[in-house]
């Protein structure tokens, strides 16, 4: 128990109508007036509000104290599961191999090279070296000139995800001055001397691309792309072929694509396809033969499910695609990687992935085979194109993270890396289920789980339910070092994979978004109530768990169903939906409005917002033990956003249980950059729920 009272935030009134309705705000006063330069520089937040935020930690650090020698253990635990020395696989170009490494204590990666084949290595960026004295340190992307001479890297150091971009020569100085204002993205053009990066608004939108040569002031970059549409992000990359420069704008439903020459970086940009709503694509360019054209990742004409069409290289609009791969319902088509003679691509079938590789010349296909029942793969397309070698990872809730390389011609696999864990692992150890909950419209909701084989399955134990249900992700079954303390000591771990996502297709995402947004509440209170009725687990003894929009779906389920849930955390969740989504000003505002509705112009969308967005939907009600996390200087998820939401219940709320708000005064929405530091955070969330389930012995 904390020896102190919780904290009270002052109310002040603030209404707004809209639709003829009127919403009132007492916490509107914690969103600073000039948050946008809070982000840059945290000192510049308003006294009562930080005096706010500081005493909220201070209330969360006194409730926890006594948790303190069982967050050391937590800790030791879950770093003794990491090997310190570690280092990615190499990844061949050319005459060199790039990896990344840690070394033993390092909390940040090195980044390095050494000649194909083995020689001295070379040290190209030292993690640990340039976060020296900072709060917070991250490293966006980092690249190799494709020359080998130089190497560009994009930090961020006060957790806005505000990038710097430096260029240096490989083993010698930076060249020129950083470029500031980055979101932290970059393409190098071919001639080794030009790079393209996008570029942040005041708003924390990446509006624009720019090109900088080497050596020349930042302040003279040129201007190649500008999205227009405040709706629209902006990112930037390169074919796997090094052929063209791609710059993609796009919101969550629709993509526009235009590729530039990279070997010449000067020409213009020019479409692949103007933008149609609702209509996404990718593009991958391909040799075979002596030919060349582009395969495009689509879902036009109503390819739901995605298919991949071929396009000439002179007229790659849509009026010259023909089907490659053609659509099949059900089938969801995820990623591509391409390379010069096949094309890879994963997909989902059935709620699980897996990889089909074709042959470009003869259109044969293969899949690649595994064998357990329930895993996750991943694809890593490395630097070269020539190659028939593809790079894939695979692990389970029960296997470690393997990395395979697999020769396409030969169908043979090599295991070049397996997950460590230096402490030890035994998969017999555990169990793993696949289930299905039925919702109440009858669609047939996933749930992945894992406990220790020996964990008692009578609802006696406790269930700690995961969820995110948005945006189409899907949420992996795979491997963690993590939850093995929270699994080690008890729990029953679960994975909804509710609508919102891609699990079992994009109509399992288009069923969760929108005027559909509360069928991913319903499901995931499906999921706990047959984890219920099977015998599994019982009513109070589950904990909710959700990040971001899944801490949206956190807070929804805490206000809907309080009784079912012994606890619930929140990290760095979005509460106040309709809040946001009404202020577009904020950064991420007019680009999540095909996720959520736009509830400014639109009273339907309103009314749906209103009715599920957690913060609206407070009331007077018991609420179960709650942990909330913030990031001052988040850009996604705003730090106001969990402390409204945290003060809302604290006034509203009718019963005596904690109430926590824990504000990261020095990251954003990631948290902690360091790794070791990242599982001090972790140990915070798992202490609070040994705590409330009394499982602190």
């Amino acid at each position: 128990m904390s020896n102190h009272k919780p904290p009270k935030a002052r109310r002040h009134r603030k209404q707004q109508t809209r639709h003829g309705i009127t919403r009132v705000d007492h916490y509107a006063w914690l969103k600073d007036a000039h948050w946008q330069a809070v982000m840059q520089a945290p000192e510049k937040l308003d006294g009562d509000i930080r005096e706010y935020l500081e005493a909220e930690n201070a209330y969360t650090e006194d409730w926890l104290a006594d948790t303190e020698t069982l967050r050391g253990s937590l800790f030791a635990e879950m770093r003794a599961r990491i090997k310190e020395d570690d280092a990615s696989v190499p990844a061949a170009d050319g005459d060199f191999e790039y990896y990344v490494d840690y070394v033993s204590g390092g909390q940040h990666p090195r980044y390095c090279r050494s000649a194909t084949g083995g020689g001295q290595v070379e040290i190209l960026l030292d993690g640990d070296s340039q976060a020296e004295g900072e709060a917070y340190f991250n490293i966006s992307g980092a690249g190799h000139s494709p020359d080998h001479r130089l190497f560009a890297y994009a930090a961020d150091r006060n957790g806005s995800e505000r990038y710097a971009i430096s260029v240096d020569e490989i083993g010698g100085p930076q060249i020129g001055a950083a470029i500031e204002g980055a979101r932290g993205d970059f393409a190098w053009a071919n001639d080794s001397g030009t790079l393209f990066y996008t570029e942040l608004d005041e708003n924390h939108r990446p509006w624009c691309v720019k090109r900088h040569r080497l050596g020349d002031d930042p302040a003279n970059a040129q201007m190649v792309y500008e999205e227009k549409d405040a709706g629209f992000f902006v990112s930037i990359g390169k074919t796997q072929s090094s052929r063209f420069i791609e710059i993609t704008a796009h919101d969550h439903t629709t993509t526009e694509v235009h590729l530039i020459d990279a070997d010449a970086p000067d020409t213009p940009p020019r479409v692949v396809e103007p933008r149609h709503r609702d209509r996404e694509y990718s593009v991958a360019h391909v040799r075979f033969g002596d030919g060349e054209k582009l395969y495009i990742l689509t879902n036009a004409d109503g390819a739901e499910d995605f298919k991949i069409v071929e396009a000439p290289l002179e007229a790659p609009g849509h009026a010259n695609w023909s089907d490659v791969i053609a659509h099949q319902a059900g089938l969801l088509i995820r990623s591509m990687a391409e390379f010069s003679g096949n094309l890879a691509r994963l997909e989902r079938i059935d709620g699980l992935p897996r990889i089909i590789v074709r042959d470009l010349a003869s259109g044969a296909e293969h899949a690649i085979e595994f064998d357990e029942e329930a895993y996750e793969l991943g694809l890593l397309p490395g630097y070269e194109f020539a190659t028939s070698s593809l790079r894939f990872t695979y692990s389970s809730m029960t296997t470690p993270r393997r990395t395979f390389d697999y020769d396409m011609a030969t169908r043979s696999r090599v295991l070049r890396k397996e997950q460590e864990v230096p402490s030890g692992h035994d998969a017999a150890d555990y169990i793993t289920k696949r289930l299905f909950a039925k919702a109440a419209d009858g669609a047939m909701v996933p749930i992945s789980l894992l406990a220790r084989a020996d964990t008692p399955m009578d609802g006696t134990s406790p269930l700690l339910l995961y969820g995110y249900g948005s945006y189409g992700m899907s949420m992996p079954a795979s491997f963690s070092t993590n939850r093995l303390s929270l699994v080690g000591r008890g729990f029953i771990y679960a994975i909804a994979h509710i609508r919102g996502g891609t699990e079992r297709g994009y109509g399992w995402y288009l069923d969760g978004k929108l005027d559909k947004k509360p069928n991913t509440f319903n499901d995931f209170i499906a999921a706990a109530e047959y984890l219920i009725a099977s015998g599994m687990a019982s009513a109070g003894r589950i904990a909710i768990h959700g990040g971001s929009a899944g801490g949206m779906l956190v807070g929804a389920a805490a206000n809907m169903q309080p009784d079912l849930w012994g606890a619930a955390v929140g990290e760095v969740p979005f509460v106040d939906v309709l809040g946001t989504m009404c202020d577009k000003d904020l950064p991420l505002t007019p680009p999540e409005w095909p996720e959520w509705g736009n509830p400014i112009e639109d009273a339907a969308a309103y009314a749906t917002i209103a009715s599920y967005s957690p913060y609206d939907n407070v009331a007077k009600q018991d609420y179960p033990p709650i942990l909330a996390t913030a990031g001052l200087t988040d850009p996604r998820v705003t730090y106001w956003e969990p402390a409204k939401w945290v003060a809302k219940l604290r006034h509203l709320k009718t019963d005596d249980n904690p109430l926590l708000l824990r504000t990261n005064m020095e990251a954003g929405h990631g948290g902690a950059s360091g790794r070791f530091d990242y599982l001090k955070e972790v140990a915070i969330v798992y202490g609070f729920l040994l705590k409330v389930f009394g499982m602190t012995d």
